[in-house]
């Protein structure tokens, strides 16, 4: 959870924020499989952060939601605009219209011209939806919005982008989120995704090697690897082939991006997701690479309450993208 202020003058600042471990399987490949777990973890994070904000905004996976591009006559009334939108989206949409929470976006001009626009159609199965509505409701809390994981990263990822040379323009950037189980590939250009992969990789391995080496429990496991408190021979055994394998994933993502699209180069890698905040990771993947690579820091340019600890957020930055980006969502124009 990530609460932000307005600063004035287009600057935020990070009011709160907290993370709290989930129940081992509440959540299985972003679908809510224990709801009371998972509404328990929102309330406590909730209680941590002592906020008195109630308004949430929250996101779904990108695979439980349809996206699809279309392309309409400009200048159309909201009304006329809600029909095209419906009759096009039944077409992209293999479930009834009434099965589904359907929204759209007016993106801008179309490429083929200043008659058209390009609207961006976004639909997910109302059950999906009521699921997240349901924690949040549970746990006291008043949901206003509900988002895409993959689009709250990327509106986070603008303010990372913003700290790269010439504010990341005409650069092609691969932003790597590596969570428990998935690596999310998105590959970006002036803001817009060339390119998107999901890989079956993630930290979870490093948590099940400790385990299995140290005869831990998951929960004990989890705690060692993010405080380091771990035996000498650790960082060696364990850690460093673990980051040696990711940067391996990296590459191997690359290079499906240089295979089936028309580029053959990345200027920059952005690492996010829990396994960025891994000390000296960025080294590693470069030197596999041979990419310059950063770790996602949303915050750089914000100002931090007094609440905040700056050394303990650099830590935890990578991991709050997704937070980050919906908490910007209360400053949409």
């Amino acid at each position: 959870m990530v609460e932000l202020s307005d600063a004035g003058k287009g600057v935020q600042r990070i009011e709160r924020y907290t993370i709290e471990p989930l129940p081992r399987d509440a959540v299985v490949d972003g679908n809510i499989t224990n709801l009371e777990a998972v509404a328990e973890a929102v309330k406590r994070a909730w209680k941590r952060l002592g906020s008195s904000v109630k308004h949430v905004a929250m996101a779904l996976p990108a695979a439980a939601v349809i996206t699809k591009r279309i392309v309409v006559p400009a200048g159309q009334r909201e009304q006329d605009l809600e029909l095209q939108v419906e009759t096009e989206a039944n077409q992209y949409i293999p479930f009834a219209l009434d099965e589904v929470n359907l929204d759209f976006q007016v993106i801008g001009p179309a490429p083929s011209g200043a008659d058209d626009v390009e609207v961006l159609i976004a639909a997910s199965r109302k059950e999906k939806v009521e699921d997240r509505v349901a924690c949040a409701d549970a746990a006291g809390l008043i949901p206003v919005v509900m988002d895409v994981e993959s689009y709250a990263m990327q509106a986070a990822f603008e303010l990372v982008e913003a700290q790269l040379p010439g504010l990341g323009h005409d650069r092609i950037i691969a932003l790597i989120d590596i969570g428990a189980n998935v690596m999310n590939v998105t590959v970006l250009k002036n803001d817009q995704q060339l390119y998107t992969r999901e890989q079956a990789f993630g930290g979870n391995l490093l948590t099940q090697d400790i385990m299995r080496v140290y005869g831990m429990r998951i929960e004990e496991a989890e705690a060692a690897k993010r405080t380091g408190a771990l035996p000498e021979n650790y960082e060696a055994e364990l850690l460093r082939p673990f980051m040696d394998n990711l940067a391996l994933e990296v590459s191997r993502a690359l290079q499906f991006f240089f295979t089936s699209t028309q580029y053959s180069r990345v200027d920059y890698i952005v690492l996010a997701g829990g396994c960025a905040v891994i000390a000296g990771l960025e080294e590693v993947v470069a030197a596999r690479t041979q990419i310059e690579t950063i770790v996602a820091n949303p915050f750089v340019n914000m100002l931090t309450s007094s609440r905040i600890r700056p050394k303990q957020l650099i830590a935890d930055a990578p991991s709050l993208m997704v937070a980050c980006g919906l908490a910007l969502r209360r400053f949409d124009q």
